[in-house]
């Protein structure tokens, strides 16, 4: 199952595919809500309650509405650095010995076809394609065995980074460098587990203004998914909505020779095997 949330005349809304065309899902069944992130939280039964009506439910009359963020309101987002093998070989680092985290503020989200805007205060915005994970159940001291059973889907996102900021602040800025506004894209589309059931050997790319710069799998994951929702939950516990973003592979912008930052004016793609591509301009 695929589902969006887009923007309608009376505010944001979540709708599923079918046939490239959209179903809104409170429209053909009232007892479901407005949001992706209320749809969750309701649990598996709202999920099969929302695939019944996207195999049967009347289509949205545009032709393909205007896209936000998949999870507009999660309670966190989570992130991870340095995941890849073969990005931690390129950073010059060493493989670390457990995940790195760090965070995003919500207002670092925006969705397909929304602006990066590049800050006045940084000349070194860089770019990180994604694998975003979509928690579904509450759950705290999660097992690695049972661990995808709290992953609800997954959406493409980018873990856009003023290096300048993040690297050469003083203490290490990470969290101020990666979560400026706007520096959290997601979407197209959250896909639901059951249609990628095995996240850990998905191709994933990045291209800047048509050119690949990103161009690995999640094979390449030093901590599996099922590693990093166990990890992260023996600190705080997931809930329904929060947002994992995974890492990025090889190929960032600041360790090529010369480097190569975002500025406006370019247009960065995200694409993930079974997801879609994740599509944003660069403004000032």
């Amino acid at each position: 199952m695929r589902l969006i949330t887009y923007q309608s005349q009376t505010g944001p809304r979540v709708a599923g595919l079918r046939d490239g065309r959209w179903i809104d899902l409170n429209a053909n069944d009232a007892t479901l809500p407005t949001d992706l992130h209320a749809l969750l939280a309701m649990g598996s039964e709202a999920l099969n309650r929302a695939g019944e009506v996207i195999a049967s439910g009347t289509l949205i009359p545009e032709a393909d509405p205007v896209r936000l963020p998949p999870v507009l309101n999660p309670e966190k987002i989570v992130c991870v650095g340095l995941n890849y093998a073969d990005h931690a070989r390129e950073s010059g680092a060493q493989l670390p010995p457990v995940p790195v985290i760090f965070n995003k503020f919500p207002s670092a989200l925006i969705g397909p076809n929304q602006p990066i805007r590049v800050p006045p205060v940084s000349s070194e915005v860089d770019y990180e394609a994604e694998l975003v994970l979509v928690i579904g159940r509450e759950g705290r001291n999660i097992t690695q065995d049972d661990a995808l059973g709290y992953v609800a889907g997954y959406t493409c996102g980018n873990d856009v980074s003023a290096r300048d900021w993040q690297l050469r602040k003083p203490g290490g800025q990470w969290l101020l460098g990666k979560t400026f506004d706007t520096f959290a894209p997601t979407g197209p589309e959250f896909v639901t587990a059951d249609e990628l059931p095995d996240p850990n050997r998905l191709r994933i790319c990045s291209r800047l203004n048509g050119q690949v710069m990103q161009d690995s799998s999640t094979a390449q994951f030093i901590f599996s998914v099922q590693y990093l929702v166990s990890y992260i939950s023996q600190v705080c516990t997931l809930r329904p909505g929060d947002l994992i973003f995974t890492g990025t592979p090889p190929g960032v912008g600041f360790s090529r020779q010369p480097p190569v930052f975002l500025k406006p004016g370019d247009v960065i793609e995200v694409e993930i095997e079974g997801i879609g591509i994740l599509r944003n301009p660069v403004a000032s």
